[in-house]
């Protein structure tokens, strides 16, 4: 062989080498890269709760660090779950909102932790998830917790976070606020009412300006009107309510059958209930089949043109309801009826006002 054959040849049998090499380095960096990347992962804690865990959660702990809209620390929640439902237990006893609390317990099966921060704990306050600072929610199972995790700043690096189970500052995904962070009338069950318009066969309105009454024949409503004397005493059933319009007790029937709270009445507030009738009025509501009758007092105002109210049968609850429910309790004989049709069309064809003129000077003689 040519001594330049030996040469190209011995190139070769060093660039397969060379080659070779190379591609082992790289697969071996490769296996380091996916080794750490590993043991990476399993440095991070698990804090997602599988779905058919959360079905075995029967209590949550929820300390919210913020402040509410009237700008007051915001008071500890603590709900339970008692039989198939959920109450709140602190600072108040009440029945729970289940579609809010079912909302928090699915997220907890999207939390994840994406990255490590911070291994220690020294640096908690900067991330705002000290105790003090912290969102923190604890779930238990039985006697056992399930989670136990603090939420604090949300950046662009993501939502901070702290777990019980390791120390350390983590970045975690999934976490929504906004369900764990509700003001307490929002963990409350706000539904008042709930009945279907078109089997109500009975309501009724009394307040300080007489007592309207509306029975149902078929399909067709008719109301019977008692005014109120000098001295505030119903008088006799007038004999025909002319102006009545049955169109006005189904816009009643619709603002209560799917009546719900805004808010709750606060601790010893002056709700006027004890004199509904004068305070602001009383509605009842009877259902066909004795499928139910129901009666919803209305007091005074609380903010604004809202009123307390309560319903009866119930649990003594006392909530704010809004004024477009509230003022059918307080209405007037006039909200029952048709308008002036007269009047309205007299006003529809007048004349256009014509503009002022000015004043126009004399012409000079």
């Amino acid at each position: 062989m040519k001594t330049e054959h030996k040469i190209y040849a011995s190139l070769v049998v060093l660039a397969l080498l060379g080659g070779g090499l190379y591609f082992s380095n790289q697969s071996k960096a490769k296996q380091a890269e996916q080794h750490s990347i590993s043991a990476a992962s399993a440095d991070l804690p698990t804090i997602s709760v599988p779905k058919d865990d959360t079905d075995k959660i029967t209590k949550l702990e929820i300390h919210n660090s913020g402040k509410d809209k009237d700008g007051t620390k915001p008071s500890d929640v603590v709900l339970e779950k008692k039989g198939d439902g959920w109450e709140v237990t602190k600072p108040v006893q009440a029945k729970a909102n289940a579609a809010n609390v079912k909302s928090l317990l699915d997220n907890f099966k999207d939390l994840k932790v994406k990255e490590s921060i911070d291994k220690s704990g020294a640096n908690y306050k900067q991330y705002d998830l000290s105790d003090e600072k912290a969102v923190h929610v604890v779930a238990y199972k039985g006697s056992d917790k399930a989670v136990d995790l603090y939420f604090g700043k949300s950046g662009s690096r993501g939502q901070m976070a702290r777990s019980h189970a390791k120390e350390g500052v983590f970045v975690v995904g999934g976490y929504s606020s906004y369900l764990y962070t509700r003001e307490l009338k929002n963990w409350r069950e706000t539904t008042i009412l709930k009945f279907e318009d078109a089997n109500v066969i009975q309501a009724e309105v009394v307040n300080k300006n007489g007592d309207f009454s509306f029975s149902k024949n078929g399909d067709k409503w008719s109301g019977s009107l008692q005014k109120r004397d000098k001295e505030g005493k119903l008088d006799k059933p007038e004999k025909e309510w002319k102006k009545f319009d049955e169109a006005k007790v189904k816009d009643l029937l619709r603002a209560y059958k799917g009546l719900s709270a805004e808010d709750f009445a606060e601790d010893k507030a002056d709700t006027g209930l004890d004199k509904a009738e004068t305070e602001g009025g009383v509605v009842k509501i009877k259902l066909k089949d004795n499928a139910g009758e129901y009666t919803v007092k209305v007091g005074k105002t609380q903010k604004g043109s809202s009123r307390y109210a309560q319903k009866e049968p119930g649990d003594g609850t006392v909530y704010v309801i809004s004024s477009w429910a509230a003022d059918w309790a307080t209405a007037a004989p006039s909200k029952f009826e048709k308008s002036d049709d007269k009047k309205d069309k007299d006003k529809k064809d007048a004349p256009p006002d014509m503009p002022a003129m000015p004043d126009m000077p004399m012409p000079e003689e």
